[in-house]
């Protein structure tokens, strides 16, 4: 893939993919299509500091998130931080947002970064700055609709969350903003490496380990989790749908 239309195209076919395998995967595709949507169209309007950069960029950084799901798929494996968010997607007992922040985790926490050295190769990293902050910004805005509006396919979710009292930092409040930051001084640790696939290796094992407690935040919240979970919708294919509907295209 070199282009950000091709990087759509295979999201559509990984979205059709999902919905016809009831594949809780789509949650985050779905989420990420929109904001690769967002950013074609921040390119096409000139929004961003180099727009050409941007493509690649994304591209790039879209290609993580693909390639990973197509070794998990044919049975190799990804990152540990993509094989825990794949195989959460086998669990009928996770939030939608739980699958939708399993995804951010992995794509923004470990495979940001690797994406903005990769677009700079052998260049100043600091010029991709603005831009770096302008995707993570997009993908907040989508997110932040996407919380808004959960009660269409968790009707009781709304009504909990007073309940947690701050308690329920790594999952409902998951901060884009404290994972960019991290991704961002990431990508600077990784760009500086002499051996970039140890880098990879440390990184993707702390991150797999914020996955975990994504999945396990302990008793309390998990005990949140399973009452909001028995009223959330269970067709994976209607809740990708409803997902489409609260984040519509912008065009």
């Amino acid at each position: 893939m070199e282009t950000i239309q091709e990087v759509l195209n295979r999201l559509d076919s990984i979205v059709d993919e999902c919905r016809i395998n009831q594949s809780r995967i789509g949650y985050f595709t779905i989420l990420y299509r929109q904001v690769t949507r967002r950013v074609r169209d921040g390119i096409l309007a000139g929004e961003f500091e180099d727009n050409k950069r941007m493509e690649v960029l994304d591209v790039l950084f879209a290609k993580r998130f693909i390639d990973a799901y197509e070794e998990w798929k044919s049975g190799k494996n990804p990152t540990e931080s993509w094989r825990i968010a794949f195989e959460a997607s086998r669990n009928s007992k996770h939030l939608v947002l739980q699958h939708l922040f399993l995804g951010i985790n992995a794509h923004i926490n470990l495979d940001l970064g690797i994406a903005a050295s990769e677009t700079m190769k052998g260049k100043d990293l600091s010029k991709i700055k603005g831009d770096f902050d302008q995707i993570n910004l997009l993908l907040s805005e989508l997110v932040d609709d996407v919380k808004a509006n959960i009660s269409k396919v968790s009707p009781i979710f709304g009504w909990l969350i007073p309940l947690a009292k701050g308690k329920d930092e790594m999952l409902l409040n998951f901060s884009i903003q404290l994972a960019r930051d991290g991704a961002w001084k990431y990508a600077n640790e990784y760009h500086l490496a002499g051996n970039q696939n140890i880098e990879i290796e440390k990184r993707d094992k702390n991150i797999a380990e914020l996955a975990r407690k994504l999945i396990n935040p302990g008793k309390f919240l998990s005990f949140l989790i399973r009452i909001i979970s028995f009223a959330e919708w269970k067709s994976v294919s209607k809740t990708m749908d409803q997902l489409d509907l609260i984040l519509p295209e912008k065009v």
